[in-house]
C-alpha cells in the first residue's frame, strides 16, 4: 500500500504556553461495500504528526504516542494496523485525536524546538484499504469525507504536560450514529517533507501499576508518594463536582524543606509536569493523559478536598517502551543488587522509542547517553529493533559536512555545542554492539555509509598534530559542575575517534568493504600514533591530565605497548588509592575504569569503588534513597541535577561480565568470573542469539561450586581468576554445562 500524504488537521493555528488551542478531533464516517462476512484483510496506514490517537467503531487500535518522535523534516513515521475484526456492517467510524507531539514541541524551547522549521498544527494522513474476498478492494483516505471538532484536551505538550474539560466531551462522537452536523470540514495541511516509514521500534506501553505508600497534606494540595522515581503518568479517579479542577503537579525528590524538585527553570512558570483536569461533575470520573508521560516520584493534588485524597484518586501508570529481559545480575550484597535494579529502572524509564537523558526535564535523545549506555543495555534487554530505527533518524540528521547533533531528534540545535566525538560515536557504537550481541549484519550495512562520512568528517578535523578537540568530554565528575573534568577534551575526543575509527575498520571488514577498512584502519593508526606522542608521557607513562579517567581510558584502549602495560596499571592503582579507593572521573573514565580493573586482576577494588556507602559511589545514591541513577556525584542534594539518568549504569555491565563472568560476544563465550571476597555468591545470565547463558558460583568453605549452563554449540571456555583452578585437574576449560569445584 502506498503511504497517504493528504495530511488534514484543524487549522494552522497550533498551541503555545500563552496561547492554549485545543487537541483536534477528526471524524469519518463511511459504509461498507460488502458484508462484513466477505471482508478478505482490512489494513490502515496512519501517520498523526506529532501523536495521534485512533478508534475503529470506538474502540482504540492505536499504541501509546502513536506513531513515533521523529524530526518530521528528516522522517515521517507511520503504523500499519489491522481492523478487520473491529469493522461491521453497516456504518463505520474511523476517530482520531491529534497531539502536539514534535510537530509543535514547544516545551522544549531550550533546545530550539519552538523554532524548528516543521513547527506547526497537528495533522494526520490516513488510508483504510479493505480487500474483500472476490479480490475487490474498498479504500477510505484523509483525502475527502473527515469533519473535525475541539476535543476536551485543552493543552498539551509533550514536556509540560496536558489539560484535560471533561465537560466538553462528545459521548459516542467516534462511534456510528453520532450527530456531527455541528463539526466542520478537516483542512487540508502542509504535508512534511521527511522519508516515509513503517515504525518498527518496539511500542511503548503501560508496563505496571503502583499505589501510593504515603499521602500527605501539603501547602494548598495533599502530597502523594509512590515509594520510587519512575516514569509514566497518573490515572486519576475521582468523584467531582461540575466545575472542579483538578492539578497534579510531579516531581523526583522532596528536600528537608518542602521543596519539590521540578526543573522549574526548564518551562515556563506553572507549566512544569502539570497535568489539569476538570470534572464535569457525574459521577465517577477516570482521566488518563494521553500526549504527556512525567518522571516522578511526588505528586501534589491540588483542587480537592480532603475527603477526596484516599489513596485510590492516583494511581502511577508506569510507561516506557516494551523491551523484553535478556540478562541481569544477583548477588549476596543487597546494595549491589539495589544497583543493578536502579539501573534497570533507569533504562527503562528513559527509553521512550530510543534512549533518552531523563524523563521528567528533556525527553532528549542524546547520543553520548546512549553510547555510554549501549553495552549494559544490550545485555540486560532487547533493545535491537528500537537502536535500528533511532538510527535511521541518525543518519538523517547528519549534515553535509558529516557532523552528528548532539541530540535527535533536533530543531537544529546540538551541532554547535553539545556533541563531539564522546557522543557522535553513537552512530558506531550502536550497530557495532547490537551486532556483536545480535548478530544481524542489517544494522551494519545500513549504517556504514554514515560511519565513513563521519571518518572523512574527523580526519578533516584534526589539528596540525593530529589530534581532535571537538565537543564535550568526561561529562559530571564527582562533586564538580558537569563540565568541569580533569580529563582534557584532546584526550578524549582523540583517543574515542580512534576507537570509532577501530570499531569502523571491524564493520566495514564484516560487510566486505575493504578500501574503506584500510583507511579506517590508517586513521587509526594516525591518531593512536598522535596521542602516544603528545599525550602520553614517554618517561613517566602518565597521560594527558594525570587522572583516573585519562589513565584507565588508555589502558582500555591498548595505548600501551605490553612492556609498558605494567607501569601504566601501577599509575592507575596510585590515582585511585590517592581519592581513598574513590572513583574520580565522569560518564566516559566511568564506562572503562572498572573493567581495566579486571583486566588487571583488581576485582575486589572495582567491587569496593562502586558498592562502598561512602560518597561519591553507587552504594552511597543507594544509602541516599535513590530509586534511579542520579546524574551525577554530588553531596549537595540541591546540586543532584536529575535524579534519573542512565549514563552510570555500566556498572550493571561490570556485574554480568566480570563478577558472574559471562563474556559472549559473535557467537563465542567465555566464563570467566571474579571470586569477590565480599560476596558469598553471585550470579548472572544473558539471553544469546543461541540460547541462554548461566552462570553462578558460591562459596562453600575453602572452595567454590560454579554452576555453568551454556546453549548447545556455543563455543567458549572457562577462564578461572590468577591463583584459583579446578579441584579435579582433568576438568576442560571449555565451556560447557555442568557443576565445577574450584579451589585456591
Amino acid at each position: 500500500m502506498d503511504f497517504p500524504n493528504v495530511f488534514i488537521g484543524a487549522g494552522e493555528e497550533f498551541c503555545t504556553h500563552d496561547n492554549h488551542v485545543n487537541a483536534p478531533l477528526l471524524r469519518r464516517s463511511f459504509d461498507l461495500n460488502k458484508p462484513v462476512c466477505e471482508i478478505k484483510k482490512a489494513s490502515l496506514l496512519v501517520s498523526g504528526l506529532g501523536f495521534f490517537d485512533l478508534s475503529v467503531n470506538g474502540r482504540q487500535v492505536s499504541k501509546l504516542f502513536a506513531p513515533y518522535i521523529s524530526n518530521p523534516d528528516d522522517m515521517v513515521y507511520y503504523d500499519q494496523i489491522d481492523v478487520k475484526k473491529e469493522l461491521k456492517d453497516g456504518e463505520n467510524v474511523l476517530g482520531l485525536i491529534l497531539g502536539n507531539g514534535m510537530q509543535n514541541a514547544f516545551g522544549g524551547y531550550i533546545w530550539d524546538f519552538e523554532k524548528a522549521a516543521w513547527r506547526g498544527s497537528p495533522r494526520a494522513a490516513l488510508k483504510l484499504e479493505i480487500e474483500f474476498n472476490d479480490d475487490s478492494k474498498q479504500e477510505v483516505c484523509s483525502c475527502e469525507g473527515f469533519t473535525t471538532s475541539p476535543s476536551p484536551i485543552t493543552f498539551d505538550d509533550l514536556r509540560s504536560g496536558e489539560y484535560y474539560d471533561a465537560r466538553l466531551e462528545q459521548p459516542g462522537w467516534d462511534k456510528p450514529g453520532f450527530d456531527a452536523s455541528a463539526w466542520t470540514n478537516a483542512k487540508k495541511l502542509t504535508p512534511p517533507r521527511g522519508e516515509k516509514r513503517i515504525c518498527e521500534a518496539d511500542p511503548i506501553q503501560i508496563m505496571g501499576e503502583r499505589k501510593p505508600v504515603e499521602i500527605t497534606k501539603y501547602k494548598n494540595g495533599y502530597l502523594y508518594d509512590f515509594g520510587i522515581n519512575d516514569t509514566g503518568f497518573c490515572r486519576l479517579t475521582i468523584c467531582g463536582k461540575e466545575g472542579q479542577q483538578v492539578t497534579m503537579i510531579h516531581g523526583e525528590f522532596m528536600h528537608e524543606n518542602g521543596d519539590l524538585t521540578r526543573h522549574d527553570h526548564f518551562q515556563p512558570e506553572g507549566y512544569t509536569q502539570t497535568d489539569k483536569y476538570t470534572c464535569k461533575g457525574s459521577g465517577t470520573e477516570t482521566y488518563i493523559p494521553r500526549f504527556t508521560y512525567q518522571g516522578f516520584r511526588y505528586v501534589i493534588v491540588e483542587g480537592i478536598e480532603e475527603e477526596q485524597a484516599k489513596p485510590e484518586l492516583l494511581t502511577y501508570l508506569i510507561v516506557h517502551s516494551k523491551l523484553d529481559e535478556r540478562g541481569s545480575f544477583n548477588c549476596s550484597n543487597e546494595v549491589v543488587n539495589k544497583i543493578q535494579e536502579i539501573t534497570r529502572r533507569s533504562t527503562l524509564s528513559n527509553f521512550h522509542y530510543f534512549p533518552t537523558d531523563c524523563p521528567h526535564r528533556e525527553k532528549n535523545g542524546w547520543t553520548g547517553d546512549a553510547a555510554v549506555s549501549v553495552e549494559h543495555t544490550l545485555l540486560n534487554l532487547a533493545p535491537e529493533k528500537s537502536y535500528r530505527e533511532w538510527l535511521h533518524n541518525i543518519r538523517k540528521s547528519q549534515n553535509e559536512a558529516g557532523t552528528i547533533p548532539g541530540i535527535i531528534p533536533t530543531g537544529g540545535w546540538g551541532f554547535a555545542w553539545g556533541n563531539g566525538p564522546a557522543w557522535d560515536c553513537a552512530l558506531t557504537l550502536l550497530p557495532y554492539f547490537t551486532y556483536k550481541y545480535r548478530g544481524d549484519k542489517l544494522i551494519l550495512e545500513e549504517n556504514a555509509t554514515a560511519i565513513f562520512r563521519y571518518l572523512n568528517y574527523i580526519s578533516k578535523n584534526r589539528d596540525e598534530k593530529s589530534l581532535v578537540e571537538l565537543g564535550l568530554g568526561d561529562w559530571c565528575p564527582p562533586s564538580k559542575d558537569s563540565h568541569e573534568h580533569t580529563s582534557p577534551v584532546i584526550f578524549t575526543d582523540t583517543i574515542i575517534c580512534m576507537d570509532v575509527c577501530e570499531k569502523a575498520a571491524f564493520i566495514f571488514g564484516e560487510i566486505g568493504w575493504h578500501h574503506e577498512q584500510a583507511y579506517a584502519t590508517r586513521l587509526g593508526e594516525e591518531l593512536k600514533w598522535a596521542i602516544r606522542k603528545h599525550l602520553i608521557n614517554p618517561m613517566t607513562l602518565v597521560v594527558e591530565g594525570n587522572c583516573q579517567t585519562s589513565q584507565a581510558m588508555a589502558i582500555y584502549y591498548n595505548m600501551f605497548k605490553e612492556d609498558e602495560k605494567e607501569t601504566a596499571e601501577k599509575i592507575l592503582l596510585e590515582l585511585i588509592h590517592e581519592k581513598n579507593d574513590h572513583i574520580d572521573t565522569g560518564i566516559l573514565g566511568a564506562r572503562v575504569i572498572f573493567h581495566v580493573l579486571s583486566a588487571m586482576g583488581e576485582s575486589d577494588l572495582a567491587y569496593k569503588m562502586i558498592a562502598r556507602p561512602e560518597y561519591p559511589s553507587w552504594g552511597n545514591w543507594v544509602v541516599r534513597g535513590a530509586t534511579t541513577l542520579w546524574e551525577n556525584f554530588n553531596e549537595d542534594e540541591y546540586k543532584v541535577y536529575s535524579r534519573n539518568h542512565h549514563f552510570f549504569g555500566d556498572v550493571s555491565n561490570w556485574f554480568i561480565q566480570c563478577i558472574s563472568g559471562i563474556r559472549y560476544g559473535l557467537g563465542k563465550v567465555e566464563i570467566r568470573p571474579s571470586f569477590i571476597s565480599e560476596l558469598d555468591f553471585a550470579e548472572g545470565f544473558h539471553i544469546a542469539p543461541e540460547g541462554k547463558i548461566y552462570v553462578k558460583w558460591v562459596k562453600e568453605g575453602s572452595e567454590i561450586k560454579l554452576n555453568v549452563e551454556i546453549p548447545e554449540g556455543l563455543e567458549g571456555e572457562i577462564i578461572l581468576p590468577n591463583g584459583w583452578s579446578f579441584e579435579d585437574s582433568e576438568v576442560c576449560k571449555t565451556a560447557k554445562t555442568g557443576e565445577f569445584a574450584v579451589v585456591k
